[in-house]
């Protein structure tokens, strides 16, 4: 029995992680748009009615399929870090690691433009149209979700007493906003009508709007604030002390959104697309390498084997990613030998019928791979000097924050496909309420997705001027074996986003679910894996796996040696998809879980 139908119509569809999105992305089509004006309209609500999971300064890969074409590329959204952060300019101010809030962590805002540049290169409407659902939330309001509610509640006496701004946009008159209340942002909307004003005012042009827009963001009014701001400010962040930032005006001019081509795999006769190793997109491509080589439908569905074939595949390409992954443009990402099917194979002879504790990333091209040291959360108490720090008396708040406020689910999705083949799918992130303040004018923080660079110096994903952060952000996009548009889809949830979109995508490919009943059956997924976010700890043989998952799989993954926890029923991810149906139409599908992802179509 499903929760939600699945959605079926014959002119576009719309999936998010809020019903204000989806809405004002359907609404689009209404107004002659396709499914990347939908997208971007979605987007830009998502980025006023969730700040708690991301902003107009964040970061998003937008993965496209063009009807017309068949072409497949990523917009990559994801900014580099400033020209002055280098690993000395870090270890300077006595750092083991970047911080996880405030200044230090801020890359170059990536999300607005990203979503600009879908607009200007394959939209159909203006800026103006795109940015005004965005804009009427920001001026009217919208309810404030239970979990940003939390968030606030967390933050308040860092935002009263250190981040004044933020205390501003998010309290009411001091006091913490109650789940539902109407939130309303004024920065924010002036913010974007000042830079429809500013595209208006440039050209009578469709596409030389968005590119005034993205202008205004990156050398004009919106530039000038983050550069004034970082230029004077010391902001407290997670090391218990005031920090300078080191992001500059002149990093945001120097820089754009790329357009690039996706890294791509075949799977049972389908043609499944990410983005590049600056994500973590290739590790579910990896996957499905190591998985090719099983009858994963001859198992009994949600059954031991079953699972335990996924874990030990995801903890053998995770580990892959730890070793090699980084920003291809500054490192010698040996991608190919990572997906070379005779790599796969060696790979997969690894796993066993019990529960490998190691971790363990292969040696693609005969190369020496390297994990830089992480926490084993096994082994008790983590403290690494920055949390002694906090222990030792610098604000409560900072401990209230980083217990109640983990980043590692703190992402949205957005899904499109219109009745010409047009599809797009994005996880937008990065530049939330909780790790970095409001900059003053603006409405809302920069991002923080330095603090998944490391400061091992010779690793691929080191931090170094210019570079992109190695990002968890991974949408997924499928295309038929002939190029036909087939399914676009993600979900929230960092380092778990390739496991639980995974097993969505192996639920309906090898198991036949539709996509709705793959959206909502029970999932898992191992805690193996490094987590991406500061402090960086994994926990060996750690397997979560939602209530619904049988019994007795349980039992024998535990036998096999896994560390199961049963999670409450529907508490994982929040997979939102859409593509076209059997019948010429086009259907969404969205997640049950949180109550908040909604699909819609037309």
């Amino acid at each position: 029995m499903l929760f939600r139908p699945e959605l079926h119509g014959y002119h576009g569809a719309v999936a998010s992680t809020h019903w204000l999105a989806s809405a004002a992305g359907n609404a689009m089509f209404d107004r002659g748009g396709n499914a990347f004006d939908a997208a971007a309209a979605a987007a830009f609500v998502i980025q006023v009615v969730e700040p708690h999971q991301n902003g107009p300064a964040g970061d998003v890969p937008i993965m496209v399929h063009d009807g017309a074409t068949g072409e497949v590329e990523v917009i990559c959204g994801q900014g580099p870090m400033p020209r002055a952060a280098t690993v000395e300019a870090i270890r300077e101010r006595g750092l083991t690691g970047i911080p996880g809030s405030g200044l230090l962590a801020a890359s170059v805002p990536g999300a607005f433009s990203a979503w600009m540049t879908l607009l200007r290169d394959r939209g159909r409407l203006t800026v103006a149209d795109v940015l005004e659902p965005a804009i009427g939330y920001a001026e009217d309001g919208y309810p404030l979700l239970p979990r940003a509610a939390l968030m606030i509640e967390a933050l308040a006496p860092l935002f009263r007493e250190h981040w004044t701004e933020s205390g501003a946009t998010y309290l009411h008159h001091g006091n913490t906003p109650a789940v539902g209340a109407r939130m309303r942002n004024p920065a924010l909307a002036r913010t974007f009508r000042r830079i429809v004003a500013e595209a208006t005012a440039a050209t009578t042009d469709r596409q030389g709007q968005a590119d005034a827009a993205i202008r205004a963001f990156h050398e004009g009014f919106v530039a000038e604030a983050i550069d004034a701001f970082l230029a004077t400010a010391e902001v407290l962040d997670s090391t218990g002390r005031p920090q300078k930032g080191l992001l500059t005006g002149e990093d945001l001019a120097s820089w754009r959104p790329t357009a690039e081509p996706a890294v791509s795999l075949e799977y049972r006769g389908r043609l499944v697309h990410k983005s590049g190793p600056w994500s973590q997109g290739p590790v579910f491509l990896q996957q499905l390498s190591l998985l090719s080589g099983f009858d994963l439908g001859a198992m009994d569905f949600a059954g031991p084997d079953h699972l335990h074939t996924v874990i030990e595949s995801a903890k053998l390409a995770f580990a892959d990613r730890e070793a090699w992954y980084g920003d291809p443009d500054h490192a010698d990402v040996p991608l190919d030998a990572l997906l070379d099917p005779a790599y796969a194979a060696a790979r997969r002879a690894l796993i066993t019928g019990e529960a490998s504790a190691d971790l363990r990333p292969g040696s693609p091209d005969g190369r020496t791979p390297w994990i830089p040291p992480v926490l084993d959360a096994t082994e008790g108490p983590l403290e690494p000097e920055w949390r002694a720090e906090i222990a030792n008396g610098v604000p409560t708040v900072l401990r209230t924050v980083l217990r109640k406020t983990s980043a590692k689910s703190d992402t949205t999705c957005v899904s499109a496909t219109d009745r010409e083949g047009n599809m797009v799918v994005a996880t937008p992130s990065g530049g939330w309420l909780k790790s970095s303040p409001v900059i003053p004018g603006l409405g809302f923080p920069l991002g923080t997705r330095g603090q998944m660079a490391w400061l091992a110096e010779g690793h691929n994903n080191c931090l170094a001027p210019g570079k992109r952060p190695r990002t968890t952000l991974s949408p997924t996009l499928v295309s038929t074996d002939d190029g036909k548009p087939y399914l676009a889809f993600g979900t929230p949830g960092g380092d778990q986003q390739d496991q639980w979109t995974l097993n969505f995508f192996v639920n309906h490919v090898d198991f036949g679910l539709s996509p709705q009943e793959a959206v909502e059956a029970a999932t898992f997924h191992t805690e193996h894996v490094p987590t991406s976010f500061a402090p960086r700890e994994f926990t060996p043989l750690g397997v979560k796996a939602e209530e619904g998952i049988p019994a007795a799989t349980v039992a024998e993954l535990r036998r096999r040696g896994h560390q199961v926890t049963v999670a409450p029923a529907m508490t994982l991810g929040k997979v939102c998809a859409t593509g076209p149906d059997a019948t010429g139409g086009v259907f969404a599908a969205a997640s049950p879980r949180g109550a908040q992802c909604y699909g819609m179509v037309r």
